[in-house]
């Protein structure tokens, strides 16, 4: 077998021990060459590659039933027709090489195609342009030895990067991502001229993905891919585009199996989805659609990841490359086979050319009159016209041949008209000038292979624009979207917690993800995860859901030191722990006692009464104590003294107020959440102050500081912390009037994720510029180069504080090169933005 001399592998033994040693290597290796592993050259399995020449010998312009096809393709593959017929569909799907009729299924709703029998196929224009060359082809026996095959066929296109490729073989498999059609030619280009280039999958299912980790497409990379989910109201939800690989059957199955395991919230899932996708999912009463939608990208196939594995035949071996290798490979291969079919054509332009040129003389010089003497056999007139042609071989670029004879013989003779010789003489200058532009290509070869892809751009690019959107995901933590599934009860003085314990105290509703905390009144510690019944320590004081790395929830402990007598006062917070560790917040001391214990979820600081033992020694038996005095310190501080007596109880006095500063807030553009980890732009410190979010539509809205929320990072012009007594300033465009209006107004209205549009109605109206500063200078920038001005406009001075419905006072006239920015108050002002 071929393929197993390709792999060196050789058998010395006989007979049935030598067969068992080389079996399964020869069967993996024929698997890995002939089945599953695609070629470097072109692109194609074997499979693949045969049902295209298949094609191509059936190939009338007319479309062919694909079970004749099949039948066709069976002369070259032995594998059946079920491989050849799920190959030939899979190809026919992806709509490039094979122009289809009839109903051909679509893989990314799930639905299969009709039987071969009814459905019908032709090779596609692309495909006859760029996959088929019989004079540059290599070909090779078939299985049988009855026909000729291609070994590779000349694909001059980058198609394995296009359609993508699965498959698994033995030992290994391959995974290689489809890519942009007109991306891929763009890079060629880009390569061919020298410069750099990038390249990134995309799917005919739309979509989203994020590449960040994609490198290059090689082993150890991932892709995350999501779906479009859009909010249609605050009860539904619309899911247009599906993420690769996941049908809507297996994407409406993951979601309703989260639903039933409680990991999220919904009434129904409705598929009507026809020609194009469209799942709408309608929300239990109360939840929010921004917690949904994260919880439908981390518990259901809405968000998927795929790891590619790009894996090709490259000289008869199996060889894992990167996609940016894989389209330098293709380039070159093209160039190539570009030189080649250059180098064919002058071949037969040339003997073109000799051949015209003989005839030409054949007919001007009268040699043909030797046909017409009686000379006394043919070779005596064959060796006449050699001879003839003698005196002009210098007209010639080559030697005349006996077959050159022959072949001028062959003409029938008539009487030779000025007008024939002209005519040859207007044939050999065509032949001449298409000689020196081949000349010039094979001189000029990457310019003419640049030109080429060109062409194909041009000819083929058109609606075949990215589907598949391209930007970073941030990362969703399964536990912050799970939503409350389960209920929790502890019995405080045995000192078990756990969701079976339904007779005893309920802890709190939570979801399976989370993990509850426990303080015990002997001042011990310990974070556990929700299970059926765990046991955590006897006489609980304290047991809640454990949010973890929250810095603002304080705790406030008063605890008696079992050695020594003495009671501490400390605050603390507790972020970072190992689960199912115990931890001691007293001084350690056998005997320590917990007194008191609050927990305050925004660092509130009480004032208690403290109430000493009567057979203390103390002048005064009752005191006040102020938990704000304490500074906040880590859980393992021992505290400070409260009193070296006895006491009797704590009792609770009044109610304090937050020792913490507002939190600081910051906006991250790049995944349009809010955040806490000082990721992207500052908004400032907020304790229940709103936030100013403007949209290029011509909407704002009052927001909250929920870390949950979703923003559309690239629609807002203006985000920042909301203040009632600053008047928002905007320019927008009236399309219907060509002209750009200026309004003024303080904002009104108080509901909170509420968008509200407040420029004039128009279908192509939009923000241009937008500030809230007290008094904006704006500076228009108009013309280029010499003619280019600029003008500052002092907006206060001409338009008053109006109304959030007012249409506002005319600016300027619509001019698409007309430009704006206001102007900075000082060198350290950020807040300068260029529309």
């Amino acid at each position: 077998m071929s393929t197993i001399s390709a792999l060196d592998l050789t058998n010395n033994e006989s007979g049935v021990t030598g067969q068992y040693k080389t079996w399964f290597l020869d069967y993996a290796s024929y698997v890995i060459l002939e089945r599953a592993v695609p070629a470097v050259e072109d692109g194609l399995k074997p499979v693949q590659r045969r049902i295209l020449h298949a094609m191509k010998e059936m190939d009338d312009g007319r479309f062919n039933k694909v079970a004749n096809i099949i039948g066709q393709s069976m002369q070259y593959h032995p594998h059946g027709d079920a491989s050849i017929g799920d190959a030939l569909v899979n190809m026919g799907q992806k709509e490039l090489l094979i122009e289809t009729q009839g109903n051909w299924g679509d893989a990314s709703i799930g639905l299969e195609s009709a039987a071969p029998r009814y459905i019908e196929a032709r090779l596609s224009k692309f495909a006859l342009e760029v996959a088929f060359n019989a004079k540059t082809t290599e070909w090779q026996l078939s299985y049988d030895g009855r026909k000729n095959e291609p070994v590779t066929l000349p694909m001059k296109f980058p198609l394995l990067l296009a359609q993508g490729a699965d498959g698994i073989a033995v030992g290994l498999s391959t995974k290689i991502l489809p890519h942009n059609f007109c991306e891929l030619i763009e890079a060629s280009i880009k390569y061919l001229k020298g410069k750099k280039f990038e390249i990134y999958p995309d799917f005919q299912s739309g979509g989203m993905i994020d590449i960040e980790m994609y490198n290059e497409g090689k082993r150890g990379g991932k892709v995350r891919v999501r779906a479009k989910i859009e909010e249609i109201d605050k009860k539904t939800l619309l899911i247009k585009d599906l993420p690769y690989g996941v049908t809507v059957a297996s994407l409406c199955d993951s979601i309703v199996k989260a639903n039933d395991q409680g990991k999220i919230k919904i009434k129904k899932v409705t598929d009507t989805t026809a020609q194009n996708v469209e799942i709408i999912i309608d929300l239990a009463p109360g939840v929010s659609t921004d917690i949904t939608i994260d919880a439908l990208y981390a518990f259901s196939d809405c968000e998927v990841s795929i790891s590619p594995n790009a894996c090709v035949i490259i000289d008869q071996k199996p060889h894992f490359v990167t996609v940016t290798e894989l389209l330098k490979v293709s380039a070159e291969n093209t160039k190539a086979l570009l030189k080649k079919e250059l180098e064919i054509r002058l071949g037969e332009l040339q003997d073109k050319w000799h051949y015209t040129s003989l005839e030409k003389i054949f007919f001007e010089e009268k040699i043909y009159k030797e046909l017409e003497k009686k000379h006394e056999s043919w070779e005596i007139v064959l060796v006449a016209i050699e001879k003839a042609f003698v005196p002009f071989t210098k007209k010639l670029r080559r030697e005349v041949t006996r077959e050159d004879v022959l072949k001028l013989t062959e003409k029938p003779v008539r009487r030779i008209y000025r007008l024939d010789i002209d005519e040859l003489n207007n044939q050999i200058q065509n032949i001449e000038d298409e000689i020196t532009q081949v000349n010039f290509n094979l001189n000029n070869l990457t310019d003419y292979a640049v030109a080429y892809y060109e062409g194909l751009l041009k000819k083929y690019g058109k609606g075949r624009e990215r589907k598949t959107e391209i930007k970073p995901f941030d990362i969703i933590t399964a536990k912050s979207v799970a939503i409350a599934n389960t209920k929790v009860y502890m019995n405080r003085a045995e000192g078990f917690i756990g969701t079976g314990l339904r007779k005893d105290e309920l802890i709190a509703e939570c979801s399976d993800l989370d993990d509850i905390i426990v303080i015990t009144r002997s001042g011990r510690m310990k974070v556990v995860r929700v299970t059926d019944k765990v046991f955590v320590g006897k006489d609980i004081m304290y047991a809640a859901v454990f949010q973890k790395n929250n810095d603002r929830i304080t705790y406030n402990m008063i605890y008696v030191d079992g050695a020594s007598g003495i009671s501490y006062a400390k605050r603390f917070n507790i972020t970072g722990i190992t689960r199912d560790k115990d931890y001691d917040l007293t001084k350690g001391s056998d005997k320590s006692k917990v007194h008191y214990l609050t927990v305050n979820q925004n660092g509130e600081a009480e004032v208690v009464k403290v109430i000493l033992s009567p057979n203390s020694t103390a002048r005064n038996k009752e005191f006040d104590f102020r938990f704000e005095e304490l500074d906040i310190k880590g859980r393992s501080s021992m505290g400070n003294q409260v009193t070296k007596y006895s006491i009797k109880a704590i009792k609770f006095k009044e109610a304090g107020k937050s020792t913490l500063s507002g939190r600081k807030l910051w906006f991250d553009s790049k995944f349009g959440r809010l955040n806490i980890e000082e990721k992207g732009e500052y908004l400032g410190t907020f304790e229940e102050e709103r936030i100013l979010i403007v949209y290029d539509d011509g909407n704002y809205e009052l927001t909250d500081t929920e870390l949950t929320q979703r923003f559309e990072p690239e629609r807002i012009l203006l985000i920042e912390r909301f203040d009632a007594e600053k008047p928002l300033t905007a320019v927008y465009l009236d399309a219907e009037k060509e002209q750009y209006n200026v309004k003024r107004f303080r904002i009104e209205t108080s509901s909170l994720r509420t968008k509200f549009y407040f420029i004039k109605e128009g279908k192509e109206n939009r923000i241009e510029a937008v500030t809230t500063d007290e008094d904006p200078v704006l500076i228009l920038h108009s013309g280029r180069g010499s003619s280019a001005k600029s003008q500052k406009i002092q907006i206060g001075g001409f338009v008053e504080v109006m109304g959030w419905k007012a249409i506002g006072n005319k600016l300027v006239d619509f001019s698409k090169s007309l430009e704006m920015e206001w102007e900075t108050k000082t060198e350290d002002d950020v807040q300068t933005k260029l529309f």
